[in-house]
């Protein structure tokens, strides 16, 4: 039996807006999503946009980390996972997904699942999708990449993961960095097959 809920990890990669912008998108899109913050995701959400986001479940307030874009979002279809917490359903593979997302994805998590280290729910979520040959995409974000970097890239997409840079396109004309986000995260949508009327199509005008 398929499932529709979505697994969104973010880890301490600069670009905290990509995966912020994506968890409304897909609660927007009437998703179930699981939720799991690594502890240098909240150190970024800190720096790049000034939110003290708590890691523990008790304290953890949605409508904080999404900040105005949570109006009118259904936060029951919100699933928050502490990142050491191996007792969520996510960190079996007879918890049915329908696709992992890690949104932006840090050089250190790409080693970590390109060597099988399940050290955090995170990295056993993640392999748990390629073991069970489900979707997984992982946005990086970093540059200039070295050689053990791009390796370990190589290693998760031979695995099945599918390899999204956070590279915004220019043919689109954006006119603020939100259309720049957005450029990113409606192909993240597109390859969950999720429609989030974000993506401006190649050779299609304009209405």
């Amino acid at each position: 039996m398929a499932s529709t809920d979505l697994v969104l990890a973010i880890t301490g990669a600069s670009g905290s807006a990509y995966g912020l912008r994506l968890l409304e998108v897909l609660l927007r899109a009437g998703r179930t999503v699981h939720l799991v913050i690594s502890p240098a995701a909240a150190e970024v959400f800190d720096r790049e946009l000034g939110r003290s986001i708590p890691l523990d479940p008790n304290s953890f307030d949605p409508a904080i980390l999404l900040g105005p874009a949570a109006t009118g979002l259904d936060f029951d279809r919100l699933k928050y996972h502490n990142y050491r917490n191996f007792q969520a359903g996510i960190a079996s593979g007879s918890f049915l997904t329908g696709g992992m997302v890690i949104c932006p994805c840090s050089m250190g998590t790409i080693a970590a699942i390109a060597h099988g280290m399940s050290q955090n729910l995170i990295h056993r979520a993640a392999d748990v999708h390629l073991k069970e040959k489900r979707k997984l995409i992982v946005v990086p974000r970093e540059t200039p990449l070295g050689l053990v970097q791009l390796k370990n890239l190589v290693a998760i997409a031979e695995a099945g993961a599918v390899v999204l840079p956070a590279m915004p396109a220019f043919y689109t004309l954006p006119q603020t960095v939100g259309d720049m986000v957005d450029f990113v995260v409606g192909r993240v949508c597109d390859q969950l097959g999720v429609d989030s009327g974000l993506a401006k199509r190649w050779g299609v005008a304009d209405d």
